[in-house]
């Protein structure tokens, strides 16, 4: 269901069920979760790359997955959505900057797996974003936040409540995509490069303090940002930076 591969210090993941679009179901999401752990945790990685093998990147769940919950008890609904809600938050929370090179449709928790990454990179035209969750009187609950806090309340309003499916220029204008490109993961790629000739220390840094001082208020928020930059002048990295710098 997953292809898994490591090119130039950059981890490829791909959903491989073309057959199915990509559509997620809880075997399918458990892998997603490990592949993730797997990349974060090997220290040659310095990037991610996600993306859906065909003409889809994620078309949401599979019928057979979204039947299955149709008939779930609390207890078990409780159960998959804490499975998703990890899904989402492991990405999320990954330590190194992650690329969704989005090449067809992204529907609702497809959508929701781009959302999660630090970049969007779509087909201009071949690339579909959409919630369609309340069209099958679903609430697309736990990719809201990501989402709010990518675009805004009032577009992530647009999104969520009209369940309309936009193009990659669409959502390129309105702040959820950050590239357009028509050949996603040779972009995909062009951009891990430029991200892996990066610090990794600085980036892991950098992208924990984004997370952490979204929910504070400005004061504390800075008195955070003031430690982290204490703390970043004392790495091996910082160091070897400002020498190379001077020496030019």
């Amino acid at each position: 269901m997953i292809k898994y591969e490591i090119k130039n210090n950059t981890a490829v993941i791909t959903l491989n069920r073309p057959d199915k679009r990509n559509a997620l179901n809880s075997e399918l999401v458990a892998l997603i979760k490990e592949k993730f752990s797997e990349a974060e945790s090997d220290d040659s990685i310095k990037s991610i790359i996600l993306t859906g093998e065909g003409k889809a990147f994620c078309a949401g769940a599979d019928l057979e997955y979204l039947s299955q919950i149709k008939n779930n008890s609390a207890v078990e609904n409780e159960k998959d959505s804490r499975s998703l809600a990890e899904m989402f938050l492991k990405i999320y929370n990954c330590k190194k900057p992650t690329i969704a090179a989005v090449n067809g449709a992204a529907i609702a928790g497809g959508c929701g797996l781009a959302t999660v990454c630090d970049f969007i990179l779509a087909h201009p035209s071949e690339s579909k974003f959409g919630y369609s969750e309340v069209k099958i009187g679903f609430v697309p609950a736990i990719v809201s936040i990501f989402l709010i806090n990518k675009i805004g309340e009032g577009k992530a309003k647009q999104l969520l409540l009209s369940g309309e499916i936009i193009d990659g220029n669409i959502a390129y204008q309105i702040g959820l995509v950050n590239y357009l490109s028509e050949n996603v993961i040779e972009e995909a790629f062009n951009l891990a490069q430029k991200l892996n000739s990066n610090s990794l220390e600085s980036m892991i840094m950098t992208k924990h303090m984004i997370h952490t001082i979204s929910s504070m208020n400005v004061e504390d928020a800075v008195k955070y940002c003031l430690r982290i930059n204490v703390i970043s002048r004392s790495t091996k990295d910082f160091e070897e930076g400002i020498n190379k710098f001077l020496k030019k």
